[in-house]
């Protein structure tokens, strides 16, 4: 069997997030102190205790949810032996995902990824004043169709402010818009009168992957330069590529690339496919990449492991 090994993004975040972890296993606790540590924050507080909108900051977000996939990494090895290099053929993430991806296979050491997708989540809010930039989800279109929708919104929005690009192919039916305000919720006014099922802005604070995002790309090149980038021991699919990448230089730019750039999950999870990927594992919040890759190729065998329980299931899977 070929497995891979995926780790959600932002969106899959919620209050009381590792908290059942933390209590349930002493490795939790550890990873979570390392990221508080590195963050100088009490990062773990905001994440059992804090409120929705402390959790869904984008500079607490990313890093909290990355803190959690670690956390279940590293109490897959030691309280079952796994190691992932063992297990699976690639990584691969959805977005800030990636960072966790890269984290598991030891390109980045985890106090490095902490710092980074920090200033990540503040870099993107900093790009973009608030309430200039949105997103929206168009639901029961193909990517062709939204892409070529959004080709003709640009041509009706001359007044300077007409970004709309698609910022994420999360699978079939299911794609993702960013830019302008005003574009954004235009093009869902198209949509819905172009056979859409639904189009549905998003609570975000910020236009994700799109060109508005050019000022944050350049604050990550920045920050990447200067940290230590191993060849990963599972090659990761990188969101900007689709495919899979193990050369330090290569993986630096791609993260670069990736904050402007479109979240090819779609094409990501049919690229495995086509090596021969059978069995697909989310490791951390919630069940958002199992739910997608279902609706992607149906012949690929999903699990999660968020929980204390389903990471005892998996455990015994995987040592079966």
């Amino acid at each position: 069997m070929k497995r891979a090994f995926v780790f959600p993004g932002q969106g899959s975040q919620a209050v009381g997030m590792g908290r059942e972890l933390a209590e349930a296993f002493v490795e939790a606790r550890e990873v979570f102190e390392r990221v508080n540590d590195a963050l100088k924050l009490d990062l773990t507080k905001i994440m059992f205790e804090g409120t929705e909108a402390e959790i869904n900051l984008t500079e607490n977000t990313q890093p909290a949810l990355m803190a959690v996939s670690m956390a279940i990494v590293r109490i897959l090895k030691k309280q079952g032996g796994i190691r992932l290099d063992e297990k699976a053929v690639y990584l691969a993430g959805h977005s800030l995902g990636e960072y966790s991806a890269l984290t598991a296979a030891k390109s980045f050491e985890l106090n490095d990824t902490a710092r980074l997708l920090k200033l990540r989540g503040k870099a993107m809010q900093r790009a973009v004043p608030v309430g200039q930039g949105a997103m929206a989800a168009i639901l029961g279109l193909d990517f062709e169709a939204v892409t070529a929708l959004a080709k003709e919104n640009a041509a009706t929005n001359t007044n300077g402010d007409c970004v709309c690009e698609s910022a994420n192919d999360n699978a079939p039916g299911q794609v993702v818009i960013s830019g302008h305000t005003k574009a954004v919720e235009s093009f869902v006014a198209l949509a819905s009168s172009r056979g859409a099922k639904r189009a549905i802005m998003l609570p975000v604070s910020a236009p994700f992957h799109c060109r508005l995002m050019a000022p944050a790309a350049a604050e990550m090149a920045k920050a990447l330069a200067q940290v230590t980038i191993r060849p990963p021991e599972v090659p990761v699919v990188c969101n900007v590529t689709a495919q899979a990448e193990d050369d330090p230089n290569r993986i630096r730019q791609l993260l670069v690339d990736q904050i402007i750039g479109r979240v090819r999950w779609r094409e990501s999870v049919m690229w495995m496919a086509a090596q021969g990927v059978t069995e697909i594992v989310e490791l951390g919040t919630g069940k958002v990449l199992s739910g997608l890759v279902k609706r992607i190729d149906g012949n690929i065998a999903t699990m999660n492991a968020g929980t204390p329980a389903e990471i005892e299931a998996l455990i015994k899977h995987l040592q079966g």
